[in-house]
Protein backbone atom coordinates (compact mmCIF):
# COMPACT_ATOMS: atom_id res chain seq x y z
CA UNK A 1 0.00 0.00 0.00
CA UNK A 2 1.33 3.33 -1.02
CA UNK A 3 0.27 6.77 0.74
CA UNK A 4 1.52 9.73 -0.41
CA UNK A 5 0.89 13.34 1.85
CA UNK A 6 2.63 16.63 1.24
CA UNK A 7 6.06 15.96 2.79
CA UNK A 8 6.91 12.16 2.23
CA UNK A 9 5.66 8.83 0.97
CA UNK A 10 4.83 5.88 3.08
CA UNK A 11 4.82 2.02 1.25
CA UNK A 12 3.25 -0.15 3.67
CA UNK A 13 4.13 -4.58 3.23
CA UNK A 14 2.93 -6.30 5.91
CA UNK A 15 4.77 -5.20 9.02
CA UNK A 16 7.33 -2.74 7.08
CA UNK A 17 6.84 0.33 6.46
CA UNK A 18 9.12 2.64 3.97
CA UNK A 19 9.25 6.19 4.26
CA UNK A 20 10.66 8.22 1.15
CA UNK A 21 11.25 12.20 1.70
CA UNK A 22 9.60 14.36 -0.67
CA UNK A 23 11.80 17.15 1.07
CA UNK A 24 14.85 16.97 3.07
CA UNK A 25 16.79 20.50 3.06
CA UNK A 26 16.49 20.45 6.98
CA UNK A 27 17.72 16.87 7.26
CA UNK A 28 14.74 15.52 8.51
CA UNK A 29 16.09 12.27 7.21
CA UNK A 30 18.74 11.91 10.02
CA UNK A 31 17.09 13.85 12.35
CA UNK A 32 14.59 11.67 12.33
CA UNK A 33 16.63 8.35 12.00
CA UNK A 34 18.95 9.69 15.47
CA UNK A 35 15.85 10.28 17.56
CA UNK A 36 14.54 7.34 16.76
CA UNK A 37 17.57 5.32 17.27
CA UNK A 38 18.06 7.19 20.91
CA UNK A 39 14.50 6.51 21.98
CA UNK A 40 14.61 2.70 20.90
CA UNK A 41 17.46 2.21 23.22
CA UNK A 42 15.74 3.38 26.11
CA UNK A 43 11.76 2.66 25.14
CA UNK A 44 12.04 0.27 21.95
CA UNK A 45 8.20 -0.59 22.47
CA UNK A 46 7.40 2.94 22.23
CA UNK A 47 8.57 4.48 18.60
CA UNK A 48 8.40 2.20 15.69
CA UNK A 49 11.83 0.12 15.38
CA UNK A 50 14.19 0.86 12.34
CA UNK A 51 15.26 -1.36 10.19
CA UNK A 52 17.31 0.12 7.09
CA UNK A 53 18.04 3.44 5.85
CA UNK A 54 19.16 5.30 2.34
CA UNK A 55 19.91 8.51 4.09
CA UNK A 56 22.51 9.22 1.52
CA UNK A 57 19.86 8.35 -1.48
CA UNK A 58 17.97 10.86 -3.34
CA UNK A 59 15.15 10.95 -2.29
CA UNK A 60 16.10 9.63 1.36
CA UNK A 61 14.65 7.13 2.98
CA UNK A 62 13.96 5.21 5.97
CA UNK A 63 12.36 1.61 6.62
CA UNK A 64 11.24 0.72 10.00
CA UNK A 65 8.26 -1.56 11.66
CA UNK A 66 4.49 -0.78 11.38
CA UNK A 67 2.90 -0.06 15.12
CA UNK A 68 -0.71 -1.11 16.09
CA UNK A 69 -3.42 1.44 16.24
CA UNK A 70 -5.32 4.12 15.36
CA UNK A 71 -4.48 7.73 14.86
CA UNK A 72 -6.16 9.66 18.12
CA UNK A 73 -8.56 12.31 17.30
CA UNK A 74 -11.23 14.44 18.80
CA UNK A 75 -12.19 13.82 22.77
CA UNK A 76 -10.44 11.55 24.68
CA UNK A 77 -11.62 9.70 27.72
CA UNK A 78 -10.00 9.16 30.69
CA UNK A 79 -8.20 5.67 29.61
CA UNK A 80 -7.10 7.80 26.19
CA UNK A 81 -5.91 10.38 28.08
CA UNK A 82 -4.26 8.22 30.54
CA UNK A 83 -2.21 6.09 28.30
CA UNK A 84 -1.30 9.43 26.37
CA UNK A 85 0.45 10.62 29.44
CA UNK A 86 2.28 7.21 30.06
CA UNK A 87 3.37 7.24 26.62
CA UNK A 88 4.72 10.71 26.73
CA UNK A 89 6.25 10.35 30.43
CA UNK A 90 7.97 7.32 28.66
CA UNK A 91 9.11 9.49 26.18
CA UNK A 92 10.74 12.24 28.61
CA UNK A 93 12.38 9.70 30.67
CA UNK A 94 14.70 9.09 27.47
CA UNK A 95 18.36 10.43 28.03
CA UNK A 96 18.73 13.39 25.26
CA UNK A 97 22.66 13.13 25.23
CA UNK A 98 23.72 14.78 22.51
CA UNK A 99 20.41 15.23 20.06
CA UNK A 100 19.99 18.69 18.39
CA UNK A 101 17.49 21.18 19.71
CA UNK A 102 13.57 20.66 18.57
CA UNK A 103 12.77 22.23 15.23
CA UNK A 104 10.96 25.17 16.10
CA UNK A 105 12.79 25.82 19.11
CA UNK A 106 11.68 28.76 21.50
CA UNK A 107 13.78 31.03 20.23
CA UNK A 108 13.07 30.11 16.29
CA UNK A 109 9.28 29.82 17.39
CA UNK A 110 8.88 33.98 18.63
CA UNK A 111 10.88 35.19 15.68
CA UNK A 112 8.93 33.42 13.35
CA UNK A 113 5.31 33.92 14.12
CA UNK A 114 6.45 37.25 14.69
CA UNK A 115 7.81 37.67 11.34
CA UNK A 116 5.25 35.69 9.99
CA UNK A 117 2.20 38.02 11.39
CA UNK A 118 4.08 41.33 10.64
CA UNK A 119 4.16 40.07 7.07
CA UNK A 120 0.21 39.48 7.03
CA UNK A 121 -2.86 41.89 6.88
CA UNK A 122 -4.16 42.56 10.16
CA UNK A 123 -7.54 40.90 10.27
CA UNK A 124 -10.57 42.78 11.79
CA UNK A 125 -12.95 42.21 14.55
CA UNK A 126 -11.70 40.10 17.51
CA UNK A 127 -9.16 38.56 15.56
CA UNK A 128 -7.18 41.70 14.77
CA UNK A 129 -7.48 42.12 18.59
CA UNK A 130 -5.92 38.50 18.70
CA UNK A 131 -3.52 39.62 16.12
CA UNK A 132 -2.39 42.77 18.50
CA UNK A 133 -1.68 40.32 21.41
CA UNK A 134 0.51 38.10 19.69
CA UNK A 135 3.15 41.22 18.80
CA UNK A 136 3.10 42.22 21.94
CA UNK A 137 3.76 38.88 23.34
CA UNK A 138 6.84 38.95 25.12
CA UNK A 139 10.12 36.76 24.37
CA UNK A 140 9.73 33.30 25.67
CA UNK A 141 13.43 32.21 26.27
CA UNK A 142 15.16 29.19 25.88
CA UNK A 143 15.49 25.98 28.63
CA UNK A 144 16.62 27.74 31.38
CA UNK A 145 19.56 26.48 33.19
CA UNK A 146 19.25 23.41 35.71
CA UNK A 147 15.51 22.36 33.76
CA UNK A 148 15.64 19.14 32.65
CA UNK A 149 15.68 18.73 29.44
CA UNK A 150 13.78 15.66 27.38
CA UNK A 151 13.07 14.57 24.14
CA UNK A 152 10.36 16.80 22.50
CA UNK A 153 8.32 14.93 19.72
CA UNK A 154 8.31 18.21 17.09
CA UNK A 155 5.12 17.28 15.99
CA UNK A 156 2.41 17.12 18.57
CA UNK A 157 -0.51 15.97 16.28
CA UNK A 158 -2.66 13.92 17.95
CA UNK A 159 -2.77 11.68 14.43
CA UNK A 160 1.21 11.04 15.41
CA UNK A 161 -0.17 8.90 18.60
CA UNK A 162 -1.23 5.48 17.69
CA UNK A 163 -4.35 3.80 20.51
CA UNK A 164 -4.58 -0.07 20.25
CA UNK A 165 -7.11 -0.11 23.04
CA UNK A 166 -4.51 -0.49 25.89
CA UNK A 167 -1.69 1.80 25.03
CA UNK A 168 -0.06 4.84 22.96
CA UNK A 169 2.32 4.67 20.96
CA UNK A 170 4.33 7.47 18.83
CA UNK A 171 5.42 8.14 15.46
CA UNK A 172 6.82 11.09 13.56
CA UNK A 173 9.97 12.16 14.43
CA UNK A 174 11.37 14.19 11.52
CA UNK A 175 11.22 17.51 13.55
CA UNK A 176 12.37 16.02 17.22
CA UNK A 177 15.08 16.83 19.29
CA UNK A 178 15.94 18.03 22.73
CA UNK A 179 13.06 20.27 24.33
CA UNK A 180 11.44 20.74 28.09
CA UNK A 181 8.56 19.70 29.21
CA UNK A 182 6.73 22.70 29.93
CA UNK A 183 7.30 24.05 25.94
CA UNK A 184 6.55 20.59 25.08
CA UNK A 185 3.24 20.14 26.82
CA UNK A 186 2.45 23.73 25.12
CA UNK A 187 2.83 22.61 21.40
CA UNK A 188 0.11 19.27 22.44
CA UNK A 189 -2.15 21.23 24.15
CA UNK A 190 -2.56 24.47 21.21
CA UNK A 191 -2.24 22.12 18.54
CA UNK A 192 -5.20 22.11 16.79
CA UNK A 193 -6.24 18.43 17.05
CA UNK A 194 -6.20 18.83 20.64
CA UNK A 195 -9.14 21.24 21.04
CA UNK A 196 -11.28 19.10 22.64
CA UNK A 197 -8.55 18.32 25.29
CA UNK A 198 -8.83 19.73 28.63
CA UNK A 199 -5.82 21.71 28.13
CA UNK A 200 -5.50 22.49 32.25
CA UNK A 201 -6.51 19.56 33.54
CA UNK A 202 -3.96 17.58 30.89
CA UNK A 203 -0.95 19.44 32.16
CA UNK A 204 -1.61 19.45 35.71
CA UNK A 205 -1.07 15.71 35.46
CA UNK A 206 2.54 16.37 35.50
CA UNK A 207 3.07 18.37 38.04
CA UNK A 208 5.36 16.22 39.89
CA UNK A 209 7.75 17.19 36.95
CA UNK A 210 8.63 20.83 38.36
CA UNK A 211 6.57 22.11 35.33
CA UNK A 212 7.14 26.25 35.47
CA UNK A 213 3.52 27.32 35.38
CA UNK A 214 4.69 30.86 33.48
CA UNK A 215 7.06 29.37 30.95
CA UNK A 216 4.05 26.87 30.38
CA UNK A 217 1.55 29.82 30.09
CA UNK A 218 3.73 31.69 27.77
CA UNK A 219 4.78 28.88 25.51
CA UNK A 220 1.12 28.34 25.30
CA UNK A 221 0.22 32.14 23.87
CA UNK A 222 3.40 31.74 21.29
CA UNK A 223 2.07 28.19 20.01
CA UNK A 224 -1.73 30.22 20.01
CA UNK A 225 -0.42 32.82 18.15
CA UNK A 226 1.31 30.57 15.61
CA UNK A 227 -2.10 28.60 15.00
CA UNK A 228 -3.76 32.39 14.84
CA UNK A 229 -1.20 33.15 11.86
CA UNK A 230 -2.33 29.93 9.79
CA UNK A 231 -5.71 30.44 9.84
CA UNK A 232 -5.48 33.91 9.05
CA UNK A 233 -7.48 34.51 5.51
CA UNK A 234 -5.50 32.50 2.92
CA UNK A 235 -3.43 30.60 5.49
CA UNK A 236 -2.83 27.14 5.12
CA UNK A 237 -5.15 26.01 8.02
CA UNK A 238 -8.12 28.04 7.42
CA UNK A 239 -8.29 26.35 4.17
CA UNK A 240 -8.63 23.02 6.40
CA UNK A 241 -10.64 24.21 9.29
CA UNK A 242 -14.56 25.13 9.54
CA UNK A 243 -15.74 28.62 8.80
CA UNK A 244 -15.38 30.57 12.19
CA UNK A 245 -11.89 28.68 13.85
CA UNK A 246 -10.01 31.95 13.18
CA UNK A 247 -12.55 33.85 15.53
CA UNK A 248 -12.43 30.61 17.91
CA UNK A 249 -8.57 30.71 17.52
CA UNK A 250 -8.26 34.45 18.23
CA UNK A 251 -10.85 33.77 21.79
CA UNK A 252 -8.72 31.22 22.67
CA UNK A 253 -5.38 33.38 22.33
CA UNK A 254 -7.22 36.21 24.29
CA UNK A 255 -8.16 33.95 26.97
CA UNK A 256 -4.42 33.00 27.76
CA UNK A 257 -3.41 36.57 27.62
CA UNK A 258 -6.13 37.44 30.56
Amino acid sequence: MSILNSTHRFVVTEDVLVKRYASWDRGEHVREWTVLSEVARSVPDLVPRLIESGVDDDPPWLSMTVLPGEPMSGPLDDVRLAALEVALRRLWSVPVGSLPLRRFDPAYCCEEVRHRLVGAPRPVGIAGEAYDVALGLRPLPASPPGTALVVGHGDPNLANYLWDGVRVRVVDFEDAGSSDVAYELATLVEHLSARDVDAELFCARFVDLGVDGDRLLLARMWWAAFWLHLLLPGGPAARRNPPGALEVQAARLLALAG
